[in-house]
């Protein structure tokens, strides 16, 4: 769990720091895609799913 949580901290760092230098490059998308992996395996995860589910809620939820 300490090495999860340490990667997902690392790779946001990482992620941040792209998108504050430039823009993202296919070599950034890669860092991107494994700090979606180590999120998905961290504590955070289930709070991020029902957050998101309630986000999908919401916008479906509208009416246009």
């Amino acid at each position: 769990m300490i090495l999860s949580i340490s990667g997902v901290v690392l790779f946001g760092l990482i992620v941040f720091l792209f998108f504050r230098k430039d823009g993202l490059k296919p070599s950034h998308g890669l860092v991107c895609a494994l700090f979606g992996f180590y999120l998905a395996g961290s504590a955070i995860a289930p709070s991020i799913k029902a957050g998101s589910a309630s986000l999908a809620s919401l916008l479906g939820g509208i009416k246009i």
